[in-house]
């Protein structure tokens, strides 16, 4: 039995420090799962993905702070009180601290950041925080915060959050300076998984058509990540030692096999972006931005 949904519990909600061992295979299946190797000749994209590139090391792919030390999928638990068939990804963020090792140890500390109350039939928005730490060295190498929209828990009315969520990123309004296409596999959500986030909204039909989806939904920190790739290859010659950090907004679900297009607006260390997926015309991530250094 379910208990009842209680943001104070929710805000309180406590937390285990979770030790990540990672190994050069999970980097080279996270890059994978975000569409690198499409272009098997091309040693700046196998420089994430093959281990034996002359004179390189191996590299981990930025965005992929975003499944180190990765609580998992806490909100399907029965004392949350979430409603967890109705849950939406609805923004990310990473702030990269030291650039990642592609093999190592981690260490995860999650903690429930607020919670506002969007009102009786609009759900609320759930703020939590990680921060991945070396394992030995407890040196912070990224901050990851994640808002979701709980669809199916809006009206709780006290107990919240003060103040408003943060406002979105404004994107130029001139034509983007560059743009990236690149084709999701049909398979992409079932190879996403395998880096650690197992909801079945993403592989399970019966579960994506209760939650209101015609089928299985690409993870949105999997279309964050082709997004990355985008100014990775248009805008860093695949140099991730520039890449700072990078916020998203969630507007619409990708699916598996989207061409998947991303314009790209320059603005000194910041890039504007916006990605769409290009058969149906829907804008998977808008209002987003990835900081240089």
């Amino acid at each position: 039995m379910n208990t009842p949904f209680n943001p104070h519990a929710l805000l309180s909600r406590r937390f285990a420090p979770i030790e990540h061992i990672y190994t050069l295979r999970d980097s080279q299946l996270y890059a994978l799962g975000i569409g690198l190797g499409a272009e098997p000749l091309d040693e700046k994209q196998l420089s994430y993905l093959y281990e034996g590139v002359e004179g390189q090391s191996l590299r981990a792919v930025p965005t992929m702070a975003n499944v180190l030390a990765y609580p998992g999928f806490w909100a399907r638990e029965p004392d949350t009180g979430i409603d967890w068939r109705k849950l939406v990804h609805a923004e990310q963020e990473i702030v990269l601290h030291k650039p990642l090792p592609a093999s190592g140890c981690v260490v995860g500390h999650n903690r429930i950041t607020a919670l506002w109350d969007k009102g009786p039939g609009k759900g609320a928005l759930m703020q939590q925080q990680r921060e991945v730490r070396g394992g030995t060295s407890g040196a912070l190498l990224a901050t990851v915060t994640q808002l979701t929209l709980l669809r199916g828990n809006g009206g709780f009315g006290a107990g919240g959050s003060e103040g408003a969520p943060p406002a979105p990123h404004a994107l130029p309004d001139r034509a983007p300076d560059r743009v990236h296409d690149a084709r999701s596999l049909p398979q992409a959500a079932l190879i996403y998984r395998l880096s650690g986030d197992l909801n079945p909204l993403h592989a399970d039909p019966t579960v994506a058509r209760a939650a209101g989806f015609e089928r299985p939904i690409l993870h949105g920190m999997a279309t964050m990540g082709f997004a990355a790739h985008a100014v990775l290859a248009a805008v860093l010659d695949y140099d991730a030692a520039r890449f700072a950090g990078m916020r998203v907004r969630f507007t619409a679900p990708a699916l598996p096999g989207d061409t998947l297009r991303t314009e790209m607006w320059l603005d000194g260390n910041v890039v504007s972006l916006r990605t769409t997926a290009l058969e149906r015309g829907a804008v998977v991530l808008n209002n987003s931005r990835v900081d240089l250094r």
